[in-house]
């Protein structure tokens, strides 16, 4: 009967999806809020992933620290990722925060959702789901662009892109979107130490 009751604690309840629901609309505000700065103007466009990574390492430590059960970073995840294919990005990018949000969950899961360090390595992790879109183009630039044109996009925004990029923009991007994402969770730790301790969690 203990051991039940202990199981269905461990299983993602109602209130749990609603918390879910609710901290991945504030991640999600993070990240356009982040992102916003750049994503706009195609010269800065690529450091998008960076900026959408800077606010919302905070929102993502307390929704682990609030449901420490399997799921919880792959539904943030997926619904990110709904999110942005709603606002018209690149599959790739809604492709990536699936991706993100399900090897980050693996990580955090690892740990038992109580390893502080797995749960920043989680949020990097879905962070990372926002290089998916230029991943895409430097792989394939034409076929990104044609994508991009048909959802919409102005030919002068892709053409200015086109004339801005450089081979190593990719490195920076991922590197920068790890290393700004990694601050980010880490702040959101100090922030929420007491909250992290009555959850359990440790370094």
């Amino acid at each position: 009967m203990i051991s039940q009751a202990r199981g269905n604690q461990k299983q993602l309840g109602v209130k749990d999806l609603i918390t879910i629901g609710v901290f991945t609309a504030i991640l999600f505000v993070t990240m356009l809020v982040g992102g916003i700065i750049f994503a706009p103007n195609p010269v800065l466009t690529f450091y998008m992933p960076l900026g959408a990574a800077l606010l919302g390492g905070p929102v993502m430590m307390l929704l682990i620290a609030k449901v420490p059960k399997r799921g919880v970073v792959t539904i943030s995840g997926i619904l990110c990722g709904v999110i942005w294919f709603a606002t018209g990005m690149h599959w790739a990018m809604d492709l990536g925060y699936v991706i993100g949000g399900i090897i980050g969950d693996l990580i955090a899961g690892s740990g038992k959702y109580k390893n502080k360090l797995l749960n920043m390595i989680a949020f990097i992790c879905v962070s990372l789901g926002a290089t998916g879109s230029y991943i895409s183009y430097f792989l394939d630039k034409n076929g990104w662009s044609n994508y991009m044109v048909k959802g919409g996009t102005s030919s002068s925004y892709i053409d200015a892109m086109n004339g801005a990029a450089k081979n190593w923009m990719l490195a920076v991007i991922l590197i920068g979107t790890v290393l700004v994402a990694g601050i980010s969770a880490w702040i959101g730790s100090k922030l929420l130490r007491k909250q992290f301790k009555k959850a359990g969690i440790t370094a």
